[in-house]
């Protein structure tokens, strides 16, 4: 009788597992620990401040090429007469 019901209760476990699996999961978030919240916020100021540093160069560089493509503009229309 012992090894019936032994043999019976590793079945029902396995089965269990089972339709675990196949149970939909919940819509819980995963948990964040507080010291990967503070790694996540420092990445994303020093990524901010990286941007920051960047919008005065690539301005300049945008202004840099402005003023390169006016005197070709001249050019065509000087040749265009």
């Amino acid at each position: 009788m012992n090894r019936k019901k032994k043999v019976v209760s590793t079945l029902k476990k396995k089965a269990k597992k089972a339709n675990a699996k196949l149970a939909p999961s919940s819509n819980k978030p995963r948990y964040i620990s507080k010291a990967e919240r503070e790694k996540i916020a420092l990445e994303a100021e020093l990524i901010l401040q990286e941007n920051v540093l960047q919008e005065p160069v690539l301005q300049e560089s945008v202004q840099q090429e402005s003023v390169q493509e006016e005197p070709s503009v001249e050019k065509d229309q000087a040749t265009a007469k």
